[in-house]
């Protein structure tokens, strides 16, 4: 089993630190998805964290293991909202000064919500690439502190407390579905999983449109690629050039890593709030999708779908269930 610069140990630490902040989210049986893959369907339902996505937790993991000196300071990040929104949570809490640092793209309701919870926000750039770049220079000439968004060992190990609840929780777990943008959920989750049982399977699932980390993979190193829009907006952006850990361990650790289209998010989204009354956002839904449009081969007898936000703009989300019930009462 390879290591990079994060262990199972540090995963365990992670969750008795972030145990005051973060939640232990519950997981639910989906018949509905049990019946459509044939085996027993769980959710994971870190849309229901305080902030509205499973970023609390590497977050939280990172700002509370600062010393006195570089909370005093402050800190920055840069984000496509999720990220942003918990940093400035935890921040908030600790009496820690936050900037976050955000691209043109992110939508409006994701800046307010971080702005909301007192943090400063730069809006800069027309991608997550650019706004990490502004981030990195805005640390240097303040002495910030950067709060990464996903190439962290302490974000990694605090998304990885994720593993041990699904473990404690469904011990017989086969196959575990994951959303993948930078990396830094699954690594988390992959390591918690894979140090208890190799046989584990490992899924990420990211949007067709833009996937860095998929496209790397297959390049063999780090890549750059122009942003798309998305309703899985909070996957977008890049994994970094100079990427030190999630890369590496998506490589070791990850089993197979599937894309789905908008039109499958979209049926997804509208899935969870019409069959399990869920709020949850594109990037939350992946796993979903994967599963109803059945993208995920042999799954076992146990599988788990990570639900990992509910940050979504209401109005898109009745808008795709307005049009889904359209095109099913209207199948022309």
């Amino acid at each position: 089993m390879f290591t990079y610069d994060v262990t199972a140990r540090d995963i365990y630490v992670a969750r008795r630190r972030i145990a005051p902040v973060a939640r232990r989210t519950p997981l639910i049986a989906s018949p509905l998805l049990s019946e459509h893959v044939g085996a027993s369907a769980h959710l994971k339902l870190e849309s229901l964290q305080e902030t509205g996505s499973f970023k609390i937790r590497g977050a939280a993991n990172k700002l509370l293991s600062l010393t006195a000196g570089e909370k005093g300071r402050g800190v920055i990040s840069f984000s496509t909202g999720n990220h942003g929104r918990a940093v400035a949570y935890v921040a908030k809490q600790l009496d820690v000064n936050a900037v976050v640092c955000v691209s043109k793209r992110v939508p409006s309701y994701r800046v307010d919500a971080v702005k909301g919870l007192g943090a400063e926000v730069v809006v800069c750039g027309e991608s997550q690439d650019e706004a990490m770049e502004q981030a990195f220079r805005m640390q240097e000439e303040r002495g910030l502190t950067m709060i990464n968004a996903f190439d962290d060992p302490f974000i990694i190990a605090g998304q990885g407390t994720i593993g041990l609840e699904l473990l404690e929780d469904l011990p017989e777990v086969d196959t575990v579905v994951v959303p993948l943008s930078g990396g830094g959920l699954i690594s988390g989750i992959a390591l918690a999983l894979k140090s208890a049982d190799p046989e584990i399977r490992v899924i990420g699932v990211s949007m067709a449109r833009a996937p860095v980390m998929y496209h790397s993979l297959r390049a063999g190193k780090p890549i750059e690629m122009e942003e798309e829009d998305s309703i899985a907006d909070a996957l977008a952006g890049g994994i970094g050039l100079d990427n030190r850990y999630t890369f590496r361990m998506v490589q070791a650790y990850v089993d197979d890593m599937i894309l789905v289209s908008e039109e499958e998010i979209a049926k997804a989204m509208a899935f969870a709030l019409e069959r399990h009354h869920l709020l949850v956002e594109g990037a939350g839904a992946v796993g979903i999708a994967a599963l109803l449009c059945g993208r995920v081969g042999e799954v076992g007898r146990n599988v788990v779908v990570v639900v990992s936000g509910s940050n979504v703009d209401l109005p898109m989300l009745f808008q795709i269930v307005r049009n889904r019930t359209g095109r099913e009462a209207n199948p022309r």
